[in-house]
């Protein structure tokens, strides 16, 4: 049987989620630290939702425009296991200010923003849908197809409008090593739901269940 794709669940803001992502056994929770972002959380908020959440679930920090500096002392105040940046981010440098594995984000529209996927020194790379003037968190479909018929020799994640009902086909396509969701599971715009949180695992390892060609 494929080894099932990994689900990071993202931009959460109330314990009660990370505790069921721990209970759901899910690869990862995203934490939202840029500022622009409606699921922004603060140090101490952050801190909590760490505390429920069970330790083998990975703590990912989210990062746009922040120093190396910055992020590390919000890693360390926080409990962080990885670091996720978007934009023009020194990867380099924030692993290593960081002692943290670096996640980077990738707007997808074409073959040449695949290409700098595949040149990337981060430990993992997320691909997305590409909006200009956005670095992530579009909440848009990335181009399945252009992603498919270029696929990164490297493991990623896919990212980027993924629902319920849409994931069976996306790991169907594009056989990601993960997938990551935020507002795919929200009832509200940056408000998190614990039922299609649940629903979104479940199809996830259904689609794997039905068809041995996803992972």
């Amino acid at each position: 049987m494929p080894e099932a794709p990994r689900i990071k669940i993202c931009g959460l803001r109330e314990p009660a989620h990370g505790e069921l992502a721990g209970d759901l056994g899910v690869w990862a929770i995203g934490l939202m630290f840029a500022p622009r972002s409606p699921r922004l959380v603060d140090v101490e908020t952050a801190r909590t939702i760490v505390r429920a959440t069970a330790s083998a679930v990975a703590r990912v920090g989210v990062f746009v425009g922040s120093s190396a500096d910055e992020i590390g002392h919000i890693a360390d105040a926080v409990g962080l296991t990885h670091v996720q940046v978007h934009g023009q981010a020194d990867v380099t440098a924030i692993r290593e200010v960081t002692g943290r594995p670096v996640l980077k984000g990738f707007g997808v529209a074409g073959p040449d923003d695949l290409d700098q996927v595949s040149r990337s020194d981060a430990d993992l790379v997320l691909l997305d849908a590409k909006v200009a003037g956005q670095d992530g968190g579009t909440g848009r479909v990335a181009d399945w197809d252009v992603i498919a018929a270029h696929r990164p020799t490297r493991p990623f994640l896919l990212a980027g409008g993924l629902t319920v009902d849409n994931v069976g086909e996306a790991l169907a396509r594009v056989q990601p090593w993960g997938v990551d969701v935020s507002s795919g599971v929200e009832r509200s715009r940056g408000v998190k739901d614990s039922e299609l949180i649940a629903a979104f695992v479940a199809a996830v390892r259904s689609a794997v269940n039905d068809d041995g060609s996803s992972g």
